[in-house]
């Protein structure tokens, strides 16, 4: 990569505070507020509101709709049109 033009790329800790979730990767992301990680250095913390922790479908909370059921009763109350 050349010198100059590329963000600085290291080490940064993502928390989601609803889910009491936070985790340490690479990110050219940074932060004024920094948080002590488990290895005891100090790396630049930031907030999202939502991760792999607090997401419905990671959790398992996600819900299925019936959109078959909805397709049906929208072609009997107005009958099929487009030509098929």
């Amino acid at each position: 990569m050349k010198p100059g033009v590329h963000p600085a790329y290291g080490p940064v800790v993502f928390r989601d505070k609803a889910a009491d979730f936070a985790f340490l990767t690479r990110s050219t992301l940074t932060s004024d507020k920094q948080i002590e990680w488990e290895d005891g250095n100090t790396y630049p913390v930031v907030d999202v509101e939502i991760s792999s922790a607090s997401h419905p479908f990671y959790t398992g909370t996600a819900r299925v709709l019936d959109t078959a059921g909805r397709v049906e009763r929208f072609e009997r109350r107005y009958g099929r049109s487009g030509g098929r």
